[in-house]
């Protein structure tokens, strides 16, 4: 059984990667298992300067996954690339790729101007569900001119290919994917969380302190795979999906709607071996469907 995957220029052992904010920088996991088996490792979530993130508590849990709100707690990106990519180079060999988040287009564009000349980071995913300060508040993600306009300034001066992490909270997902396309994106990845809410009946409060949160987990697999379709019909340049993966069958389902490559999200937060299982698994997976070649089944789906 084949499970090599070939995207953008770069030959993936396997298609399965860790997904940004559920994995740290990745070394933390190598005392579980031998992370060299992962295709790669997509970083925590990373901005300009420091960050503390949201106050507590920004975790709520549901009956088919959990609602967070860390607020891209993160050491700011010089510290990234002088202390946790060099811990993670230690124990992981391939390439991976870095996550920018930021609250302005500066931010993104000077983010990531440093990422260009680090050695061991492959591509850039940019988080576009941060909220956009210039444009008085809207998320880049929402709407696509904003997008556009981001990602357009991003290509100027990135020296690495871009991957556009696309937000489920909108009502065209298409638009919003040929918007990214059409200013330069190298590939898009989807579906970012779901806006949730819990309430405690004790308080009367919501659980999490500022409200709302991203909510992921096992209940918004249907939702992902939908938007993975749609959006790589309508696309000329290669999808990653994401959302509510827990097994090979379900990564298998991701590829059959489009998906070339596959990022694992909360349930490393409930199985932290759960990347190294569906590993494990996909070979069988693959084997009880005729299947040889993991590239074969891209796009199935039709």
């Amino acid at each position: 059984m084949n499970t090599k995957i070939k995207f953008l220029g770069h030959e993936f052992k396997n298609p399965i990667i860790p997904a940004s904010g559920c994995y740290g920088f990745g070394y933390e996991f190598s005392d579980l298992y031998d992370i060299n088996i992962l295709g790669s490792i997509s970083l925590k979530g990373t901005t300009l300067e420091p960050r503390y993130g949201n106050p507590l508590p920004r975790i709520a849990e549901c009956p088919a996954g959990l609602i967070n709100s860390i607020g891209l707690q993160n050491p700011g990106v010089d510290k990234v690339i002088s202390e946790e990519i060099p811990k993670l180079s230690k124990v992981y060999d391939d390439l991976v790729i870095a996550n920018v988040g930021g609250h302005s287009v500066y931010e993104y564009v000077e983010t990531v101007k440093k990422f260009n000349s680090c050695d061991k980071v492959f591509a850039i995913e940019l988080n576009i569900s941060c909220p956009n300060v210039e444009g008085g508040g809207m998320a880049f993600g929402v709407d696509p001119d904003t997008a556009y306009n981001l990602v357009k300034k991003v290509k100027k001066v990135a020296k690495k290919p871009i991957i556009v992490k696309l937000s489920p909270n909108v009502t065209d997902i298409v638009a919003m994917a040929r918007a990214v396309e059409a200013a330069g994106a190298d590939a898009i990845s989807l579906i970012n969380t779901l806006v949730g809410m819990r309430i405690s009946l004790r308080t009367g409060d919501p659980i999490i302190a500022v409200k709302k949160g991203g909510y992921s987990g096992p209940g918004i697999l249907p939702v992902a795979i939908r938007m993975v379709y749609e959006v790589s019909h309508n696309v000329n340049i290669p999808v990653i999906g994401m959302g509510g993966v827990t097994n090979a069958y379900e990564v298998l389902e991701m590829m059959y709607a489009g998906a070339s490559l596959v990022m694992i999200g909360a349930e490393n937060l409930v199985n932290p071996y759960a990347c190294r299982d569906i590993i494990n698994d996909l070979p069988s997976a693959m084997n009880e469907y005729h299947i040889e070649n993991l590239e074969d089944i891209i796009g199935r789906c039709k």
